[in-house]
């Protein structure tokens, strides 16, 4: 972000010089196992016996769900639950069902606001126009459900997303009753630059929905359209019908990149700034870019997140070249971007800090 740099934790282990494959289950568990896996124990051990609530803060795309679900991977779903607020919410669409759960009864007695809870459902089911979904409904909602997961640490994802959400935030841990356990502010820093690159060349199978980026993340079929001059991508999904055949397409708008969510970056990065200025609480503060000038000392090439570029050989061929991804930060520095592997490193060296304390 402007004028606020987040600490480098690097990867890098002395004697160490295996590439791993991180792109795979069993390649990221050697990996982990390689570059943390004394601080790994030292978690397994914590939450054999306790838990933690650690709320995700970052800008939309930063990766947020990535970075939980490897934490889930690495700790087990018997220890760890990540809970997005939006798909909480969404959850609850069909109403006249959910009022017969003891999940909508339990919300209904923890429901405390300054609406009633009538005019937060008209709010939540688009009836009232002139009232909006109070944060204290989402509480109700959230604590209702994190009933339903009792013993398991909790990654929640969408919570504060609003200014006086922080505030909740700081004290939510207590609302539930989570024991006498921890509860941290993951802070996730990402360049506008990255988010705005990975939307405007995001492509989808119209079929089956496989996501790629012509980009960062290509197929293994790749096409050239002679008279456009532009590459694109076959869906490589073998359960899709369209396999080998369908083109991958962007979404409509895509190609404004950050633009249309200009005024949802600028609150996530108003509440980052926030809650990077609290006191009394543990921080873990990520970030997913190196400056280019720094990234040896810190991280191996194979950490670095690749970029993809295709070329018509002399034979009439594709040909795919591949480089480590450089953009430009929320400061000007030209920097590189981490794939998620090395970022959960430096999640986990913080949090078994944290844990020890």
């Amino acid at each position: 972000m402007k004028g606020l740099e987040f600490p480098i934790i690097g990867t890098k282990v002395k004697g160490l010089n295996k590439k791993f494959d991180i792109n795979s289950p069993d390649g990221r568990k050697v990996y982990f196992e390689a570059k943390v896996g004394d601080e790994i124990k030292k978690i397994s051990k914590y939450l054999n016996k306790r838990t933690f609530i650690a709320y995700m803060l970052g800008k939309k795309g930063s990766g947020k769900g990535t970075y939980s679900k490897l934490l889930t991977e690495i700790f087990g779903e018997d220890k760890m639950a990540t809970v997005s607020v939006g798909d909480l919410v969404r959850s609850i669409d069909d109403w006249d069902n959910f009022i017969k759960t003891d999940k909508y009864k339990k919300m209904k007695r923890y429901y405390r606001g300054y609406i009633s809870f009538e005019a937060a459902v008209d709010a939540l089911r688009g009836r009232s126009t002139s009232k909006l979904l109070p944060s204290e409904f989402i509480l109700a909602l959230l604590k209702a459900h994190i009933d339903e997961i009792p013993n398991k640490s909790v990654f929640i994802d969408g919570l504060p997303r609003e200014m006086d959400q922080i505030s909740y935030s700081l004290y939510f841990r207590d609302l539930i009753a989570y024991r006498d356990d921890p509860d941290i502010f993951v802070l996730i820093d990402i360049p506008e630059s990255v988010i705005d690159a990975r939307i405007k060349t995001r492509v989808v199978c119209p079929l089956c929905n496989l996501s790629r980026n012509l980009k960062l993340l290509p197929t293994k079929n790749i096409g050239y359209d002679k008279e456009t001059g532009k590459f694109f991508l076959y869906c490589d999904n073998k359960d899709c019908s369209g396999c080998a055949n369908e083109i991958l397409k962007g979404k409509e708008g895509d190609d404004r990149g950050i633009e249309p969510i200009r005024e949802r970056l600028d609150k996530d990065e108003n509440i980052l700034r926030s809650a990077f200025s609290l006191h009394g609480i543990p921080k873990i503060l990520l970030r997913n870019h190196i400056p280019a000038a720094e990234v040896s000392k810190y991280y191996d090439s194979y950490e670095l997140t690749p970029e993809f570029n295709f070329t018509i050989g002399k034979d009439g061929r594709i040909q795919t070249t591949e480089k480590p991804w450089t953009v430009k930060d929320d400061n000007g520095t030209e920097s590189h971007s981490l794939m998620a592997a090395p970022v959960v490193v430096a999640f986990i060296k913080q949090l078994a800090d944290i844990l020890e304390d």
